[in-house]
């Protein structure tokens, strides 16, 4: 039974992999020159990425560290969510259920801990955007 489910999911998800790639095909022939298909331009500036005008190194590290600090979440949600299912799918065995419990218990934990990360990055990102100014602090070296 687990095999026939596991053969299944897996041919879906290939399926899904060989067809997306046609679908992002079509919208980039469909695009006209200026034209953002993907709505990448939009999403961006949605996230407070450094575009064009923005070349400031503190706007990339902090764009980086957002980036960071959102996968890591995921990553800790995924492992909650394993957690659980582990747990509904134990059958009463107590070994498999300590295992779910150990899973959930690490993957609140982490949470916890990446929410105190990026509350504590955050505001000392928002204290030194605020009070360092660029080119300020440094000696005056002309560039070429």
């Amino acid at each position: 039974m687990k095999t026939k489910l596991f053969k299944n999911m897996l041919s879906l998800i290939l399926l899904t992999l060989m067809v997306m790639p046609v679908f992002a095909f079509a919208l980039t022939a469909q695009a006209e020159e200026g034209d953002d298909p993907f709505g990448v331009d939009r999403y961006a500036s949605r996230l407070d990425l450094p575009g064009e005008e923005e070349t400031d190194v503190r706007d990339v590290i902090v764009s980086i560290i957002k980036v960071v600090m959102t996968f890591l979440g995921i990553i800790a949600v995924v492992v909650i969510l394993i957690g659980g299912f582990k747990w509904m799918t134990a059958g009463g065995n107590e070994e498999k259920v300590a295992e779910a419990r150990r899973l959930i218990i690490a993957g609140v934990v982490g949470l916890i801990i990446i929410i105190g990360a990026w509350v504590i990055t955050n505001w000392v990102i928002n204290t030194m955007m605020t009070t360092i100014e660029p080119g300020a602090g440094g000696p005056d070296i002309p560039l070429p």
